[in-house]
């Protein structure tokens, strides 16, 4: 049995996609990252496709083909992957590293362990716990070669 109980993803063909123009696709594409990823609406449990389509003066729809074509994910897989990405570097980075995985989840935007959880494995193939594991084992073993005076 798969971990976490993960299903593929299903291509669907949405009519509405293409009733978006390539222009105002590329329009919306930067005005969303600019949202999402530069102003880190992403650490926002609460800030929905709905939001976001308010915030730019559009409606979901737009927003869910953009992201579609754009990023071919969904709304959710795609703030998800940013909340991961820094997930990743909190788990490594020294100052954090007495966080345990609920406070690393809540800082970057998920609103539940098991989510953060899944959608960690989903993009890395291993958990949060292992992943820092492994990073700290290989920052430990570099850290001890450094520190080795040079034989003369």
């Amino acid at each position: 049995m798969a971990k976490y109980n993960l299903t593929e993803k299903k291509e669907k063909v949405a009519a509405y996609r293409s009733l978006v123009s390539p222009q105002l696709m590329d329009e919306l594409k930067e005005k969303i990252l600019n949202i999402i990823l530069i102003q880190q609406r992403y650490k926002d449990k609460n800030y929905s496709a709905k939001q976001l389509a308010e915030d730019l003066g559009t409606n979901t729809r737009y927003i869910s083909a953009v992201v579609n074509v754009r990023f071919h994910m969904n709304y959710t897989s795609f703030v998800n992957k940013f909340r991961i990405e820094e997930a990743m570097a909190l788990l490594v980075d020294k100052r954090y590293q007495e966080l345990n995985m609920e406070d690393i989840s809540d800082m970057v935007g998920f609103s539940n362990r098991q989510s953060f959880y899944a959608s960690f494995y989903k993009l890395n193939g291993v958990t949060p716990r292992d992943y820092r594991m492994r990073h700290s084992t290989q920052h430990s073993s570099e850290d001890v070669r450094v520190k080795k005076p040079l034989k003369k």
